[in-house]
């Protein structure tokens, strides 16, 4: 059995990516072993992020006890599929100034569920069930999460 958690599916930005990560696990794998993993479900909400700067949440720094206000920038390239997001952190001191700003960067790829049943099967695995969560609830159009169980087909 291979496994893997956290949405790290999502770090494969292009289909040969996408592809060389199935061909290695597969590579790894007993005939009939198991695949388990995650990624985003790209639902609307998710994808149609604003791409201006937005304000997410706020929380102390336990270092330094200051306070944190967390931003976002998101944008959505649906020609590749990829989500480009900016988390700002802007650290506020005891007389509420802003006095450090940190930019940071990620990009995550998006696949939707027909696109994955062909990769998943074009890479050598039959689905064997698609859940919304890790509690084993079925997927349904207002999942937040894909989780994959695949089992490796003979060849």
């Amino acid at each position: 059995m291979i496994y893997s958690v956290g949405n790290s599916f999502q770090h494969f930005l292009t289909n040969e990516a996408q592809d060389s990560l199935l061909i290695s696990v597969n590579k790894h794998l007993e005939t009939e072993g198991i695949f388990i993993f995650g990624t985003r479900f790209p639902n609307a909400e998710e994808l149609l992020q604003p791409s201006t700067e937005e304000y997410w949440k706020t929380y102390v720094d336990s270092e330094t006890q200051n306070k944190v206000d967390v931003y976002t920038i998101s944008k959505y390239d649906s020609l590749t599929q990829v989500q480009h997001n900016t988390t700002i952190r802007k650290f506020i001191n005891k007389n509420e100034e802003v006095i450090d700003e940190v930019r940071t960067n990620i990009c995550l790829r998006y696949v939707f569920p027909k696109e994955m049943e062909r990769i998943l099967y074009g890479n050598g695995f039959e689905i064997i069930s698609v859940y919304k969560d890790w509690d084993e609830t079925p997927i349904s159009a207002d999942s937040y999460q894909m989780i994959y169980v695949c089992k490796k087909i003979k060849q």
